[in-house]
């Protein structure tokens, strides 16, 4: 087993714990955050609402049903995505092995930090406990401490020689937890827990699973990995090699992430829609949002695809291919258009989405028309004023109104290097 040692650090409940820490009024109450809209979701409930079965994904109403008393609040992007860059600004002061893998959980590789932390001979916030001097536990919770007292959140922390085990530890103990696995419980731990805490064991493939007579962390560790080849390609040796709790994979820095593969947008609608010129009016606002954060990261995409999905939640995408790289909005507007073109709409449509792929990085468009210049060059000039004022401060008359830019859930989930950007708002 690898000597490394890896931190999983994992906020509890980071949304709802964000607005409760901005205002005193929501502190032990049951909250739900939620979109913007009517017809949103929830996206996250504190833990009081979770006592009351509130979950992520449910519907308003159903939400409401289980606990009467709760409180919607709506999301405040800007607040998140500053949390997280202050907790990856702490985390950095312990190691410069931070992978930021969404805006509320990082990895930390603090094999070499730990040396530095024994040679510091400082004690910590909250030193570690009596009989165990394990530096790691000590650091722990003095990175632990430090958010508590700067930011006053929760998180839990999960320790052990990988990044799978260091995620799986910080989920065991929830919240405001602290996990370590060391080496040698490693094969003690995973005998008896089931394979979907496994992070990225989902539903289908431990209903796979079990078909198989495979329910435990151990039992997948000793089935035959040519049975596991077989019934699920070369994702089988990966599942065999979780259930034995190797993973090779480094701790990635932000600054040595790869470029995004695709940036995207979608929303779930209003209302229903079946006109069309009121769709395209959705598409024209997705393909600005998607504009500008393409434009916002130096990326430009070769391929525009649209998602539709129905009234009945009947979901497809199709995609078309432009001639050169693009981060105009206008022009994923038109490529967006083309494609609806191609459809035939046979119900009403409840969410619409707009992304562009095949993306690459420092491509500057040679543009040729002067129209196609003059439309660059304005939407580089609102990307300006909106940053500085707020997301549609200026917009295009066709999307003058204000209600719809309330509360934009924007993706930008990390502070910086992001791998693939998708949001629905």
């Amino acid at each position: 087993m690898s000597d490394r040692v890896v931190f999983h650090v994992d906020m509890n409940a980071f949304f709802a714990a964000v607005e409760q820490q901005a205002n005193p009024a929501l502190r032990g109450r049951p909250i739900a955050v939620i979109g913007a809209r009517n017809r949103t979701v929830v996206l996250t409930a504190s833990y009081e609402a979770r006592a009351f079965g509130v979950r992520t994904g449910l519907t308003l109403p159903e939400a409401r049903r289980l606990c009467p008393h709760l409180v919607f609040v709506p999301a405040r992007n800007d607040r998140y995505t500053d949390t997280c860059a202050r907790l990856t600004a702490i985390y950095r002061e312990h190691t410069p092995l931070v992978e930021v893998a969404s805006v509320d959980e990082a990895f930390l590789d603090m094999t070499g930090a730990l040396r530095l932390w024994e040679t510091r001979a400082r004690p910590g916030p909250a030193p570690a406990a009596p009989g165990d001097a394990a530096p790691e536990l000590g650091l722990a919770r003095a990175i632990k401490a430090r958010i508590r007292a700067e930011l006053g959140l929760p998180c839990s922390v999960g320790i052990a020689p990988n990044k799978l085990l260091a995620k799986l530890a910080s989920d065991l103990q929830k919240p405001d937890g602290l996990v370590r696995i060391r080496p040698g419980e490693v094969a003690r731990v995973l005998e008896t827990l089931p394979a979907k805490e496994l992070c990225g064991v989902g539903p289908r493939t431990t209903e796979a699973l079990a078909a198989m007579g495979v329910r435990t962390c151990g039992e997948l560790g000793r089935f035959p990995i040519d049975a596991l080849i077989l019934r699920f390609g070369v994702i089988g040796r990966r599942l065999s090699l979780m259930g034995r709790g190797i993973d090779d994979a480094p701790v990635v820095p932000l600054e040595e992430s790869p470029d995004a593969k695709s940036v995207g947008h979608s929303q779930t609608l209003p209302r229903d829609l079946t006109d069309r010129a009121a769709i395209e009016r959705e598409i024209l606002q997705l393909a600005d949002l998607v504009g500008r954060r393409l434009r916002a990261g130096g990326y430009a995409g070769r391929t525009v695809a649209l998602t539709v999905r129905y009234k009945d939640f009947t979901t497809f995408s199709k995609r078309c291919t432009l001639e050169s790289p693009t981060s105009c909005a206008f022009e994923i507007y038109e490529a967006a258009l083309r494609v609806l073109g191609t459809i035939r709409l046979r119900q009403p449509v409840r969410m619409l989405g707009v992304s562009a792929g095949d993306v690459v990085r420092g491509v500057e468009q040679g543009l040729l028309f002067e129209g196609l210049r003059r439309r660059s060059e304005a939407e580089r000039a609102m990307d300006a004023v909106n940053d500085r004022y707020g997301g549609g401060a200026v917009t295009r008359a066709r999307l003058l109104d204000a209600a719809r830019y309330e509360a934009w859930i924007s993706p930008a989930w990390k502070p910086e290097g992001i791998h693939r950007i998708e949001c629905e708002r």
